[in-house]
């Protein structure tokens, strides 16, 4: 598979805890029951605590209005802006999108945060004129995110005014043009262990059951 065919199903893992993650666990009940209901599509896994991500810093800024506003860009500044284009073409070229997501400080762990600004990009899943002001640029998406938190936050709308995690998500996913969201929230986590593992084997069983139908 090159970088330019469509994916089926794009896997984002934001947790850096591996098997100790509530959210991943829950994520790969998902992802298990969806193989197995699509045992044809192909699926791309991106860790972002793995994946290189380039600082956006006062060089990627610059590189970045020179090669879009059609500056004299140097190769240095070219090639820092293909090396975010490219992690965003990997995003875009998925038709359906899993996250595991730990709530961290009310918000979004920081590494998560790093890609989403390196993903959006204009020309790549978004675009602004005058005339119509900003316009999602992915079409025919949909997501499945699975949210984890030490402390009860459900996936309502609207969210909990100390929730910054999911209002992120949710904006940031309409930004560019995926409006079919599905959301799993497990909370709390910061409980004993048994009620714990109570919590993760009940969401697990949803997450399964919308694998199998996504």
């Amino acid at each position: 598979m090159t970088m330019q065919e469509p994916v089926d199903l794009l896997y984002i893992e934001a947790s850096p805890m591996g098997g100790a993650s509530t959210s991943r666990a829950v994520a790969q009940s998902f992802l298990d029951a969806y193989r197995r209901a699509n045992p044809t599509h192909s699926v791309d896994t991106l860790n972002v605590w793995d994946t290189e991500l380039p600082p956006f810093d006062a060089r990627m800024i610059a590189a970045k209005f020179a090669v879009l506003r059609k500056h004299q860009a140097t190769p240095e500044q070219q090639a820092l802006w293909d090396s975010a284009c490219a992690i965003s073409r990997r995003f875009n070229r998925a038709r359906r999108y899993l996250f595991a997501l730990p709530m961290w400080n009310f918000g979004l762990p920081y590494r998560l945060k790093h890609f989403i600004d390196v993903v959006t990009l204009p020309g790549e899943n978004w675009q602004w004129s005058r005339e119509t002001g900003y316009v999602a640029l992915l079409q025919d998406r949909k997501a499945m995110v699975v949210y984890s938190s030490a402390g009860d936050y459900p996936a309502t709308q609207p969210a909990d005014p100390s929730d910054h995690q999911k209002p992120q998500m949710r904006r940031w996913l309409q930004f560019i043009g995926v409006d079919d969201v599905q959301e799993l929230a497990v909370g709390p986590t910061l409980v004993p262990p048994d009620t714990l593992q109570a919590t993760r084997e009940a969401a697990m069983r949803r997450a399964a059951e919308v694998g199998a139908a996504f």
